[in-house]
């Protein structure tokens, strides 16, 4: 698992990984909308998995809010 979101191609990596979701470099910002996979239990499963990488607690109300992959890059990275 990855352990570290230095930047956004880890954040990809643990998208794929974690997640199963090829997120490509261009998809980071296509609306989420755009990718029928994307669902809420795999919301839940990236706040889990992000969390674990990081050491810390993540506020999914910052997730709820996000329309992009890279939007949620930010929120899991911003504090």
């Amino acid at each position: 698992m990855t352990t570290a979101l230095d930047d956004t191609a880890a954040f990809r990596t643990l998208l794929e990984e974690e997640l199963g979701l090829l997120v490509g470099p261009d998809d980071l910002d296509r609306p989420l909308d755009d990718f029928p996979e994307w669902d809420s239990v795999l919301l839940l499963r990236l706040v889990t998995v992000a969390e674990s990488a990081l050491g810390r607690r993540i506020p999914v109300v910052d997730l709820l809010e996000a329309r992009t992959f890279r939007r949620l890059y930010e929120a899991v990275t911003s504090r």
